[in-house]
């Protein structure tokens, strides 16, 4: 008589969950504090008390305050915590494919418009961290020079298109595009100037048709 007991399969799913879960208390009570009280003044563990977790805990999921600075920039992005990065969000390869420049600038100028709405705040904050903190330079100077290569994208989709004015190179567009979709000149606009979203919205879709196409 064959007396084999067959163990069940151990099913981690409920482990990752909640650790997902504490994740993202911990990433939205940090985007909190940086926000209010500055990257410098914010530590682990007020990072910790804020999200009512374990400090031995932060440090196992993130190991730095710098690493839970990205997390923070990486959902205030992309809108969730999915490991996917942005260029590769069906939204953005819709915007991409879009074979009518015009309307393919009126998508990133939506798109654009949606990101800094979640993401300004926490970028301006980093923005004047830099100055003081090595960390937030060097996470900074990264997040531009990604910010640049993922709008180049739309200069060489332009440029694919023959879309471009005469005389002008798909650098010079890439630079023009890095310009008018900066946080900078949104908050600019958003913040200083008060204007509302939409306006922003429309400014920058009839801004970068007016300098893009031909």
């Amino acid at each position: 008589m064959d007396r084999t007991v067959k163990r069940r399969a151990y099913d981690n799913t409920r482990r990752l969950e909640l650790t997902r879960a504490t994740r993202a208390e911990v990433v939205a009570a940090a985007q909190r504090l940086f926000v209010a009280d500055g990257f410098p003044a914010t530590t682990v563990e007020s990072i910790a008390e804020a999200s009512e977790t374990p400090v031995a805990t932060v440090y196992r999921l993130f190991g730095s305050k710098r690493s839970i600075l990205l997390a923070v920039l990486d959902v205030a992005f992309g809108g969730d915590d999915e490991p996917v990065p942005f260029h590769e969000r069906p939204v953005v390869r819709a915007a991409l494919a879009e074979p009518d420049p015009g309307k393919l600038l009126d998508a990133f100028a939506r798109l654009c418009r949606e990101l800094l709405d979640r993401s300004a705040a926490i970028q301006h904050v980093l923005a004047g961290a830099a100055a003081a903190d090595p960390d937030a330079a060097a996470v900074l100077a990264t997040s531009r020079e990604q910010r640049y290569t993922g709008q180049s994208r739309i200069a060489r989709a332009l440029a694919d298109r023959h879309a471009l004015p005469d005389g002008m190179t798909r650098t010079k567009a890439a630079d023009l595009i890095y310009t008018l979709m900066s946080p900078e000149l949104h908050r600019i606009l958003t913040v200083e100037r008060g204007w509302s979203p939409s306006r922003y919205e429309t400014w920058l879709a009839t801004t970068l048709r007016a300098q893009l196409l031909g």
